[in-house]
């Protein structure tokens, strides 16, 4: 019986909603009740009046049985309401409830019903991500082809009776940006390809969709997304994925299309004006039977500020005139076309100064391009006491980065975020409602699996990743205990996804732990002054990635081998590259360190420079030439030694060896040795101690007491920043009115000597006011004395570069520090309280020394 016989004899069954998230209903077993798709004669049937999309994910589907099980047939149905006649037939007979699905956003229904699966959407995308669920949970990861994650066979798949979906997305657009991607994409690319063609971009927006996004910022250094190929655009609307520009590319117009004119004059809209209304017309005119979501505003050609004043009426006009134009392209009012405004880098002055918005325009928020949100919408207070968001009618958005190109330096050779950094601030991004638009640059999308992985899953409900740690164990409370969060569930889901069950748990641990040492500097801020040689540091770190190397390669040899080119190429590759680096930069050090002593032995260490460097040409090539059998040449072709600063060495320098002038000195040195804490293990509740004259370094996540706030808990991180976890006060918008922690240590000084405290946190900032985020400190009951830890975090530009400036190094493991001094009233041990706490502060360690 095929399943279009079997749709005639359908019958509704009593079955649970699972709301909220897709529980897992695929089984490899027989189980009661369940539903054999494997082994089969059926069809999978879909309506030929359905979305061209549609269409494209069940041929992806008959592809993805076909890996699986052997066989491309399977008794399931698939439809959208209103597009599909079998759809609507099952939905007026009751036996699909339509109020799920009607008027709903990107939603599916998946259950079985007398021996038929059936895949029911609210849309085209609501379709589409229901295929896909069922293509992952039979173990078809999205990264099959980005990652060369292979899938595992099975001979019988079943399907469990129920109802199951994910719900609506709590993030209207979700998507990423191809950016700054020569020479590695582009060459890639070009090399698979032919360049940045339709054939490229199919495969994009197939991942994409499959980890349920559905917008793009398509590649735009020296392409053009609308006219390099004309079929891209047609490409990207029947697979359902919705196109924007960049944030300096207004009115679906790439910067490169413009500079290809020929006489078309200044990018100035006072001097050019009717030049730039003809361009962008042509833009709105060519995307205007689309989804596509328009960018508006302008900045200067090339990622630029317009001008060296903000000026605010300026820009005005701007939008006026393009959303008069999107109104006479589409024949329709400007409103009914998606927009979107960037507040990027300068564009936030603007805002700031008081520009008028249309009401119906998303204003999309950025981070500082480390990804650290700068502006977040005002929290308002009621005569009651109640909170509620001042928005803007047309909602907000949020640019992150996990790849920049700008000062101080690059990050674009391989990822340097934590998932931890990302869930803190997007939560806190969430929680202040920002929640129409996140878009994520992602640089070449290939070094970037596992944020790219983290982004879209976060995006389609922030609050599901809590409820998941909750459910998995993560989530502690207690009235006098911190709730500790952990995203190590997902590491470990994710792993085991990519590599398998049995190696999941090691490869989480591995993957964490060298995001965490990556963290603390990008490669291309690496140099042989990045660490002290005297005080241990340069040596401890360095042992660190040893040890972790030789973990990374046991894993990789117990690997069965069809998982190997996966793991080589999100896990192994990374560490080993960046354990060369620190090898690498770790002799420089030693063998300036000997060359001005005289030491003969300053030229070993240079020998193993040279060698290190040789290594890292090595692993490049490996990875352009041997993974996955070539399938990734050039994707590794990124300039990431030498650096002096932001912008891009010619190609990869050797550091240079010492060299001595006439008088026998150096030409130049290495910086002074900076100090670092001595680290001491002792357990949460009693106290640390430090000898005299040493200095104390307390994790905050081993406090001695705490009390919670009014509506905020304190929760611990796990693994947030480089000491291995951080505390803060959750949910950020809640009240921390009460809110109290202690941490208690033995420093022998004399009770009239001060100390210096020293609070390590996280590089936020006043996103709100900017006046910035306060605590109260005291030490053993003293009158608490107020302090501001962010309060001068402001961004300044260099209008003629748009070089951002930041008010503390953020070079410097991307982590500030505030410090005062205080003196203890006690003798022995010592009690530090925090209180008085603003929302959003994350601390990271305290520490205290003992002043002379």
């Amino acid at each position: 019986m095929t399943c279009k016989h079997i749709l005639t004899s359908l019958a509704l069954s009593a079955l649970t909603l699972v709301a909220g998230a897709a529980e897992p209903f695929v089984l490899f077993k027989a189980e009661e009740g369940a539903l054999r798709i494997t082994q089969t004669q059926d069809t999978i049937v879909y309506d030929a009046h359905d979305y061209t999309g549609v269409r494209l994910a069940v041929e992806n589907l008959r592809q993805d049985l076909q890996k699986v099980t052997g066989s491309a047939c399977a008794p399931i149905v698939v439809g959208t309401v209103g597009k599909s006649a079998d759809i609507n037939r099952l939905i007026k007979q009751k036996k699909i409830d339509g109020k799920e699905l009607r008027g709903k956003r990107e939603k599916y229904l998946l259950q079985v019903v007398d021996g038929t699966l059936v895949i029911a959407g609210s849309d085209k995308r609501g379709t589409i991500y229901g295929i896909y669920e069922l293509a992952e949970q039979m173990g078809v990861s999205p990264w099959y082809y980005w990652a060369d994650v292979p899938v595992e066979q099975h001979t019988e798949v079943y399907i469990k009776p129920g109802v199951y979906t994910d719900g609506e997305p709590a993030v209207r657009y979700r998507g990423i940006f191809l950016n700054d991607e020569a020479p590695a994409l582009s060459g890639w690319s070009k090399a698979t390809f032919g360049g940045f063609n339709h054939a490229f971009y199919a495969h994009v927006f197939e991942l994409v969709l499959r980890l349920k996004g559905n917008f793009m910022w398509p590649a735009m250094w020296g392409n053009a997304f609308y006219s390099d190929d004309p079929e891209n655009l047609r490409t990207a609307d029947e697979m359902g994925v919705m196109m924007g520009t960049s944030h300096h590319e207004p009115l679906a117009r790439a910067q490169q299309e413009w500079n290809s004119m020929p006489g078309h004059g200044a990018w100035n809209f006072d001097t050019n004006r009717e030049t730039l209304l003809r361009f962008w017309k042509g833009g709105v005119e060519r995307m205007r039977n689309t989804e596509d979501v328009l960018t508006i505003g302008m900045r200067g050609n090339g990622d630029e500020p317009m001008a060296a004043k903000t000026d605010v009426s300026l820009l005005e006009r701007i939008v006026a005139a393009q959303r008069k134009i999107i109104a006479e392209a589409t024949g329709k009012p400007a409103k009914k076309t998606p927009q979107v405004w960037a507040l990027y880098k300068e564009v936030q002055e603007y805002y700031e100064k008081g520009m008028k918005v249309p009401d119906d325009v998303i204003l999309l928020l950025c981070d500082d391009n480390w990804g650290n949100v700068r502006i977040l919408p005002e929290l308002t207070a009621t005569s009651k006491g109640e909170k509620w968001f001042r928005r803007h009618p047309g909602g907000y958005g949020m640019y992150y980065h996990v790849d920049y190109v700008g000062a101080p330096r690059n990050s674009k050779w391989i990822n340097i975020s934590q998932v931890q950094r990302m869930w803190e601030q997007m939560k806190l991004t969430f929680d202040y409602g920002v929640d129409q638009l996140w878009i994520l640059n992602v640089g070449d999308l290939k070094p970037m699996e596992l944020p790219i992985d983290f982004w879209f899953r976060m995006a389609w409900n922030p609050s599901l990743v809590d409820q998941q740690m909750a459910a998995q164990g993560g989530l502690k409370g207690g009235d006098v205990a911190a709730d500790t969060i952990s995203l190590m569930p997902y590491l470990r889901n994710f792993c085991r996804q990519q590599f398998g069950e049995a190696e999941a748990e090691e490869a989480a641990r591995i993957l964490d732990l060298g995001c965490r040492y990556v963290h603390r500097r990008s490669a291309e801020q690496l140099s042989a002054r990045s660490y002290g040689l005297e005080n241990g540091e340069w040596a401890s770190h360095l042992a660190e990635y040893k040890v972790l190397e030789l973990q990374v390669e046991a894993q990789y040899q117990r690997l069965d081998a069809s998982h190997r080119d996966a793991y080589d190429e999100i896990v192994r590759f990374p560490i080993l590259a960046m354990s060369n680096l620190y090898e690498m930069y770790y002799a420089q050090a030693r063998h300036e360190q000997l060359a001005l002593q005289g030491n003969p032995e300053a030229e070993n260490w240079y020998g193993m420079v040279e060698k290190c460097f040789q290594r890292d040409k090595d692993l490049c090539a490996d990875y352009n030439h041997r993974i996955a059998q070539g399938k990734w040449n050039h994707m590794m072709d990124q300039v990431h030694i030498g650096y002096r600063s932001w912008n891009n060495p010619p190609q990869n320098t050797i550091p240079a060896r010492l060299r001595l002038d006439a008088q026998g000195k150096p030409i130049w040195r290495m910086d002074a040795a900076s100090s670092s804490p001595t680290s001491l293990i002792y357990n949460i509740g009693k106290p640390a101690t430090a000898a005299p004259g040493f200095s104390l370094a307390i994790p905050a996540s081993r406090y001695t007491s705490l009390h919670h706030g009014a509506e905020a808990r304190w929760t611990v991180v796990d693994g947030l920043g480089i000491h291995g976890s951080s505390i803060a006060l959750m949910p950020y918008h809640l009240s921390t009115e009460g809110a109290t922690i202690s941490y208690a240590f033995r420093l022998d000084v004399k009770r009239e000597q001060e100390v210096s405290v020293v609070l390590h946190l996280a590089t936020n900032f006043p996103f709100n006011s900017g006046t910035g985020h306060s605590l109260d400190l005291s030490m053993d009951g003293s009158k608490p004395v107020r302090l501001n830890t962010n309060g001068t975090s402001v961004v300044r530009f260099d209008n003629a570069t748009g070089d951002m400036k930041f008010d503390w190094e953020i070079e410097r493991e991307n982590r500030r520090t505030v410090s005062l001094r205080l003196q203890p009233t006690a003798d022995g041990i010592h009690t530090l309280t925090l209180s008085r706490l603003d929302p959003a502060i994350v601390l990271q360690q305290i520490e205290v020394r003992a002043t002379k």
